[in-house]
C-alpha cells in the first residue's frame, strides 16, 4: 500500500485505490452541496461541450451567492447529477470540483467525533 495519503491535522490515512471498488459512496446519500467556483463551471461546461449559460441553467442551483451542482433523488437517496449509477462512476471525473478532489480531507473530518461518519462512507479510510 505505497499510495497511502496522510495529511497533517487528520487522524486517519486515505488509500485512494479503494475508490476503484467503492462504487461512488461519496457521490450518493444525504442531500448536500457540491460547490463549484467560476473556473470549475467553465471547465465542466467545456468538458460537457456546453456553453456556460446552458450549464448553469441545467446543471447548477444557486444558493445565496454560490453555485452547487444539482442532485437528483433516486431510489430513496440523493445523487450528484454527474454520478452514473449504472457504471458507478463520475461522468466529469477529470474536471470534478475541488470539493470532490479533496474528499475525504475536509475540515469537518479533522474533528475526532466525525471520523466514524467518513469511515462509514469511505472504504479508503485507514485509522
Amino acid at each position: 500500500m505505497q499510495d497511502i495519503i496522510k495529511k497533517e491535522g487528520y487522524k486517519f490515512f486515505f488509500y485512494p485505490k479503494a475508490c476503484e471498488s467503492c462504487e461512488g459512496r461519496c457521490c450518493v446519500g444525504e442531500s448536500g452541496y457540491i460547490w463549484v467556483d467560476k473556473k470549475e463551471m467553465e471547465d465542466i461546461a467545456k468538458f460537457l461541450d456546453m456553453n456556460e449559460e446552458e450549464f448553469i441553467k441545467n446543471c447548477l442551483k444557486k444558493v445565496k451567492y454560490r453555485f452547487s451542482i444539482k442532485e437528483i433523488f433516486v431510489d430513496g437517496e440523493y445523487r450528484c447529477l454527474f454520478f452514473d449509477n449504472e457504471k458507478k462512476r463520475c461522468e466529469i471525473y477529470p474536471v470534478r470540483p475541488t470539493q470532490c478532489r479533496t474528499f475525504p480531507f475536509w475540515d469537518r473530518y479533522k474533528d475526532e467525533k466525525n471520523i466514524e461518519e467518513v469511515k462509514k462512507e469511505c472504504p479508503g479510510i485507514i485509522r
